[in-house]
């Protein structure tokens, strides 16, 4: 954790928006390279990894100005908080559950317009129970609420106050 501490807030958001859009470009790898159909909870974690990337990069390229990278923290950790939820409850309820229609995550990817907008993006092309898929035996919704976690701790640790030097 002192390494974390060690980082300036500019480079800790430069990690988060690497690993946010690394995230989604392995995403959308998985969905159209080998052929994991997404279901609407993994599209609701995909426009939030989105969300923090955007975020998380306009608050570094912002970063001289006043007030810029603690905003930019403060909302990766609010989303990234909101994100792990979707993952956790992707994980213990949708994945049993034979549809997602209707479901919270459902109802804002429909009502945000983006699945017919950019579905190639945004699509939902899955039940929750059939998207139930593993990466190396750990089943991603749990790879993204790991990310989720990492990007939190990584905001918290940019907020977090850096002690003087001594001089």
């Amino acid at each position: 954790m002192n390494f974390l501490r060690s980082l300036p807030p500019q480079h800790t958001l430069a990690i988060i928006a690497i690993a946010s859009w690394l995230a989604l470009a392995f995403a959308l790898f998985s969905q159209h390279v080998l052929g994991m159909a997404p279901c609407a909870w993994c599209i609701l974690q995909r426009m939030i990894v989105l969300l923090i990337a955007v975020v998380a990069t306009t608050a570094w390229v912002l970063r001289h100005r006043t007030g810029a990278l603690a905003l930019g923290s403060g909302l990766a950790v609010v989303l990234a908080l909101g994100g792990a939820v979707a993952a956790w409850y992707q994980h213990t309820v949708a994945a049993n559950a034979f549809s997602c229609d209707l479901t919270f995550a459902d109802r804002v990817v429909a009502g945000s317009g983006l699945d017919q907008t950019l579905p190639a993006i945004f699509g939902i092309y899955a039940t929750c129970a059939d998207s139930a898929v593993d990466l190396l035996g750990v089943r991603y919704e749990i790879w993204t609420l790991i990310l989720f976690i990492v990007i939190a701790v990584l905001g918290v640790t940019a907020l977090t106050p850096r002690p003087e030097p001594a001089s």
